[in-house]
């Protein structure tokens, strides 16, 4: 780093200060509103010429959001001009000593020691330490094991040489096979963005299982990557050319190089702190080095303000991964440059507790947010814990869906106006999830507060799980869609392909299925340690500071039950050392029926939203185990108006539950008074022994009797089970009386309910109804007419000799005992009204239910449990 770079902050910074006083009105905006979608940017990139390139030409003229920059340098009370030639004066005659950090928390009137000192870096010291994904390990068998387990398949099916083939192409150096697709296509502009998320995910899942290949890998892509710094010589690191941050820095349009360089900084930096790279380190301090001089040129060739002013383009975490490195390396220069990326128009809209949130691109700000929490950690400026405090306070009241996250087609719109937004599918991009988790985080493990660790919960299971398509290594989505008759596989991005999609969403959500286990347990050292335990997930932690081993179980949760129940054993490795668990109880529970023992013997129940805390000289085989009340309810969208005051989303404990619908959501309560359970009933876990598909072969394909807008037809049959088509071909055998349905050599009267409807039922008009006391709705399931073992018909009940008969798609009904049709055409008509008896083509999941809706039932399922089937978050209870 070149001499003279701290005086030339402290002239700039200081000059800006003071002719931010008497600034009237700034800008602050993150480009032109629709260039700023890295959807957009996108589309814009595949197809020149397209309607976006318009955007181009509003670059300078189009401003979203214009804010009073003053209300933020405003907190800094103006310097005298005594005090501005003291300090220009300091910083010629002594540049390397001037601290500018102390100068910055001077100006704004808290004075305090140098940055670099243990006063001005020490944190509260409530603050709850993270623990080793080293030391937490996920059963393999429940919902966070498998989806771990299927990320890292993904993970394991990339090849290194592919990743890294824009980056030695950029450097010069040979580049064996051939580019990945996507966003990581050799033409696309965010191009190594996702080898950044690749380094941070293989680092924390090589951390959560040891995988020994995957550690092969990384190292891999670490080695070449250093090979190609070493290549440009002067520290410049990445996958396309630096003439990007020459537009960048000209405000010239560009797709967010500095977006790149924070995913490939933060990834080398966990690849040393997470993976142990002994090379990693290096390579970060030498891009903050080249970094920091491009920017002290801008500052110094043009003002501090232009800076600001290329801060309205995308820069992800640049502050974040800047303050980490701080903390390790203790380098002034990077704490100086770490400040340089807070986005100080933002921020001071927070700073001063303004919901100004609607027109702001979501992941652009987050992250600066979540910056501003390091800066928190590393300062100790108790600013920024109130400014991450307020956001996520408004973020949570205004901006959030049930699932947790937020957005709309990347964006925070106007502020409690969510109804709006149910009318796109392009709802909570994933990313942002990802980041606002991280928010939460910071926030518990500052206060300790449930509410932050409920939020995380509800966050990490609705919105994380949610984005993988079931057990298919590399395919998730970009948007959650949360409207009525929506589906994930219909959003604007669809589903995403292993090779060729590699968007933003991708990179975080590799990550997020890499360290799931890192914020379940958090820890408090000391002559007594205490442990938090804040998310309920199978899983096993060795608890180094207390020498023990604690091993968290769930029963396996059902529809049924009435209680979530989570045992917890710990063992002593040695002898037992005294300390405290602390077992957060969830908002959503109740007191109940609630119970907590100990080795058999109950304890005294802590209240909802609180911790248990339970303190003694842990043995070799202490058994902790808590019964939690889970029960149904309902939550409002976060709409105030009135007319939408009756759009409200069901949740079982934490469970987001979705309807599957193509697009009714008007439900049937029963009234206001009416409770949950009124209109709402669990599926036992029993009516899976009744479910079929009813198949016929024909010209060498197979087809299956379905439902398609409230009538029967025949369709080709789906692949697999997570369809729509395979819910509209999957029946509900209901016998009457006292047969058995599952028996095809006899006959049995039975109801045909279709999977999706629960309480509907199929008619002899071949037209579904909720009457179910009509003879009309009545079948007599009997042996197939075509004779073929297991094969059945389905005869009217009200019209004996009548059957279904398929001709071609359409199902009809067929009149005339088979021995009226002896000849040809009876030997059709007797193939026409067979069917094999199949297996469902879909299942109840254990968290099933049903609910009463106006016109029809509706089947109710966790929202991260379903695949490609249309659905609704929300339902309408005032219909």
């Amino acid at each position: 780093m070149a001499r003279g770079w701290p005086a030339l902050v402290v002239v700039v910074v200081v000059m800006a200060a003071a002719a931010a006083v008497t600034a009237a009105l700034k800008e602050c905006t993150n480009i032109p509103t629709q260039l700023s979608s890295h959807t957009v940017r996108a589309r814009l990139q595949a197809t020149p010429g397209a309607p976006e390139w318009r955007l181009r030409e509003l670059f300078h003229d189009h401003h979203l959001n214009p804010t009073d920059e003053a209300a933020w340098m405003g907190l800094m009370p103006p310097p005298s001009p005594r005090g501005l030639r003291a300090a220009a004066a300091n910083a010629a005659g002594d540049a390397e000593e001037f601290d500018w950090a102390m100068l910055y928390r001077s100006l704004k009137g808290t004075a305090g020691g140098a940055a670099g000192s243990s006063a001005a870096r020490a944190g509260p010291p409530s603050f709850l330490e993270e623990v080793s994904l080293h030391d937490v390990r996920l059963d393999d068998g429940g919902d966070y094991g498998r989806a771990q387990r299927t990320n890292l398949e993904y993970l394991l099916m990339l090849d290194a040489d592919r990743l890294v083939w824009s980056f030695r192409k950029q450097a010069g150096l040979p580049a064996p096979g051939k580019p990945y697709g996507g966003w990581e296509g050799p033409d696309s502009e965010l191009r190594g963005h996702f080898v950044g998320h690749y380094l941070s995910a293989t680092a924390k899942m090589w951390a959560s299982t040891h995988n020994g290949t995957l550690a092969g890998k990384m190292s891999a892509v670490v080695d070449a990557l250093h090979e190609c710094q070493l290549a440009a010589g002067d520290g410049y690191l990445s996958a396309f050319p630096a003439e990007f941050f020459d537009r960048f820095e000209a405000i010239q349009p560009v797709w967010a190089p500095y977006y790149t360089i924070h995913k490939i900084m933060q990834g080398l930096l966990d690849q040393h702190t997470v993976a142990g790279n002994g090379k990693a380190l290096g390579m970060v301090v030498a891009m903050a080095d080249y970094f920091a001089g491009r920017v002290r040129n801008v500052i110094q060739k043009h003002s501090i303000e232009r800076h600001w002013t290329s801060l309205n383009e995308e820069t992800g975490g640049m502050n974040d991964v800047l303050y980490q490195l701080y903390t390790i390396t203790n380098d002034q220069r990077q704490l100086v440059l770490a400040h340089l990326f807070d986005k100080p128009c933002f921020l001071g809209l927070l700073a001063v507790q303004a919901d100004s949130l609607s027109g702001f691109h979501t992941n652009t700000h987050i992250p600066i947010v979540v910056g501003g929490q390091m800066r928190y950690e590393v300062t100790g400026d108790p600013l920024y814990k109130e400014i991450a405090t307020f956001f996520m306070d408004i973020v949570n009241s205004s901006h959030s869906y049930a699932t947790g996250g937020t957005s709309v087609s990347e964006f925070w719109k106007d502020p409690k106006r969510l109804a709006d937004n149910l009318q796109t599918t392009e709802n909570e991009e994933s990313c942002t999830t990802y980041n606002m988790l991280k928010v939460s985080r910071h926030l518990f493990r500052w206060t300790k507060e449930i509410a932050y660790a409920d939020y995380y919960e509800r966050a990490l299971i609705n919105g994380v799980l949610s984005i993988q398509r079931g057990r298919d290594p590399g395919v998730m989505i970009y948007m959650l869609p949360q409207g009525p008759g929506t589906s994930k596989a219909w959003s604007y991005h669809r589903w995403g392909t292993p090779y060729d999609s590699f968007w933003c969403c991708y990179g975080t959500g590799i990550e997020s299925f890499s360290k799931l286990g890192d914020s379940i347990y958090f820890e408090e050292k000391g002559d007594k340690p205490a442990l938090y335990i804040i998310q309920f997930v199978p899983s096993t932690f060795n608890w180094r500071t207390a020498g023990l081993t604690v091993t968290q179980q769930l029963k396996p949760l059902s529809s049924s039950d009435h209680y979530l129940q989570v045992s917890l054993a710990v063992s002593a490795k040695t002898n037992g050392q005294f300390a405290t668990l602390n077992v957060r109880i969830p908002s959503w529970t109740s007191m109940n029926g609630a119970k907590a023992t100990l080795n058999g013997k109950d304890l005294g129940f802590a209240s909802p939203g609180t911790f248990l805390a339970v303190s003694r000289q842990w043995g070799s085989s202490d058994q902790l185990m808590l019964q939690l009340p889970i029960s149904l309810r309902t939550e409002a969208l976060k709409d105030d108006r009135p007319m939408y005051a009756s759009i409200q989303a069901v949740l079982f404990g934490p469970f987001l539950l979705a309807g599957l619908t193509t697009g009714d959501w008007d439900a049937k309560t029963g009234g206001a008074t009416a409770a949950v359970s009124d209109w709402i009933t669990p599926v036992p876990s029993s009516s899976n022994s009744q479910l079929v598909t009813f198949t016929q072969d024909s010209g060498g394909k197979t087809f299956v009797l379905s439902t398609v807008n409230g009538s029967l037809t025949m369709q080709e049959r789906p692949e697999g089970g997570g369809s729509d088509a395979a819910v509209h071909a999957t029946f509900r055998v209901i016998p009457q009386g006292s047969g058995a349905a599952t028996n095809t050599t006899t006959t049995t009267s039975a109801m045909l309910e279709p999977f999706d409807m629960p309480g509907m039922v199929v008619t002899d008009s071949l037209t579904l109804s909720m009457d179910k006391s009509s003879r009309s709705s009545s079948f007599n399931v009997v042996p197939g007419l075509d004779g073929a073992p297991g094969s059945v018909s389905l005869e009217l009940g009200a019209r004996p000799g009548c059957f279904l008969v398929t001709a071609g798609e359409k199902v009809q009904v067929g009149c005339g005992s088979a021995t009226k049709h002896s000849d040809g055409g009876g030997a059709g008509f007797r193939r026409a009204a067979s069917f094999v008896r199949a297996e469902p083509l879909r299942r109840y999941h254990p968290i099933s239910f049903a609910a009463r809706g106006v016109r029809r039932g509706f089947l109710l399922e966790p929202l991260f449990t379903l695949r490609d089937e249309f659905y609704t978050v929300y339902f309408n209870l005032g219909a």
